[in-house]
């Protein structure tokens, strides 16, 4: 998908300008729960505010940070917003950042001032690495690279405008392809039939047939595996949850009457909300400033930081509905479209191994660093 609305004049700081769409995606994110499809409007939002730029290469119009520990903090609050407004946008804002990340990193100087061109016409892009067995596969015939295969779970197929998808050669390590992602024949979402993150419209995408030049490749073989990005990375997606949880914080507070503020039983469970709310967000600033300095252990502290947002995400969930009551299953109520979605959303590639092989690198060293190891 690529939008054709004018950007309108935005104020420089990318965090004002997440706060200030937040009310307009949490009222869209409601319209698109009910009638689930891709958010065209939402992601319009998004372009207006000139967000889809923000984190993008500075040869393609992205914000000059001062240093990468302030791109990262900025880039996590801006994702936290958007999280907060509407999980669904805020699974496919994440993939979009995370693929201008890549070409960042891995892009040529054509390749930046392409995305650059393609960012001024509002396109959004995802990055999808799932897929069904055999996989995306890349074969030449007669001098020309040709993909084969389908990416399962893609958010956003058939709505963006661009994916960076991952495939595998004939020979050597797989390779990272920029393909369009708006081709609706392409597309299948029937089975993309759940109670929440609906929007997402994550589904199959055959690339069978497409051809690649030598623009689409991103990168050098193997680059996309590279640690510690490759796994470190995850902090960008809890971060997005980390959104939820605080809406879901925001909303129970909203919804305690005068008599349970008043019950000191209430009180308590509110307090724990706020305290497995607070917990995940050091875990996850924690864990984006480990991304920015490249730490060798970053893997390890992603797979840790993302047990402990879903440990969060659970036990305000728990306490959410035990403080508001039956209220917080109704449909049409705020409070409802967050648990159906962080539920979901948790669901990310694995977490009980993700948290399996972080206590494994702890039981080896304790992670956290060598400044202040424990052991």
């Amino acid at each position: 998908m690529t939008l054709t609305n004018p950007i309108a004049t935005v104020p420089d700081d990318p965090v004002v300008r997440a706060k200030a769409i937040l009310p307009q995606l949490a009222e869209l994110g409601a319209r698109y729960d009910a009638a689930p499809i891709f958010p065209v409007d939402s992601m319009k939002v998004l372009a207006a505010a000139d967000l889809h730029r923000t984190f993008a290469p500075v040869e393609s119009g992205g914000v000059a940070f001062a240093d990468a520990a302030s791109r990262n903090l900025c880039m996590m609050s801006v994702l936290r917003i958007v999280g907060r407004a509407d999980l669904s946008v805020g699974r496919l804002y994440e993939g979009h950042v995370n693929a201008v990340t890549l070409f960042d990193w891995y892009g040529s100087a054509a390749q930046k001032v392409d995305l650059g061109q393609k960012l001024n016409r509002n396109a959004f892009y995802g990055v999808w690495a799932t897929e069904p067995q055999p996989g995306v596969r890349i074969s030449a015939s007669d001098g020309v690279d040709m993909l084969e295969g389908a990416k399962s779970f893609a958010t956003g197929a058939g709505g963006l405008a661009y994916a960076v998808i991952t495939a595998q050669p004939a020979d050597g390590s797989r390779r990272l392809v920029v393909v369009p992602a708006d081709q609706a024949e392409r597309a299948d979402l029937s089975q993309w039939r759940v109670r929440g993150m609906r929007a997402t419209g994550s589904g199959l995408y055959d690339v069978s047939g497409m051809t690649v030049d030598a623009g689409a490749y991103l990168g050098a073989p193997g680059e996309y595996d590279l640690e510690p990005r490759f796994t470190t990375g995850a902090w960008r997606f809890t971060a997005v949850q980390l959104g939820g949880i605080e809406a879901l914080l925001i909303e129970t507070r909203a919804c305690m009457s005068e008599t349970a503020c008043a019950d000191p039983l209430q009180r308590a469970k509110f307090a724990d909300a706020v305290a497995a709310n607070r917990t995940a967000y050091l875990w996850v600033r924690e864990c984006a400033l480990r991304a920015a300095s490249e730490d060798a252990d970053g893997p390890a502290f992603a797979r840790m930081t993302r047990g402990i947002v879903e440990r969060a995400a659970l036990d305000v969930m728990e306490l959410a509905a035990r403080i508001v009551g039956t209220r917080s299953a109704m449909d049409g109520q705020r409070i409802d479209k967050i648990i159906r979605d962080l539920s979901l959303y948790l669901r990310q590639a694995g977490p009980d191994y993700a948290r399996d092989q972080a206590a494994l690198a702890w039981l080896d060293h304790d992670a956290w660093g060598a400044e202040d190891s424990l052991w």
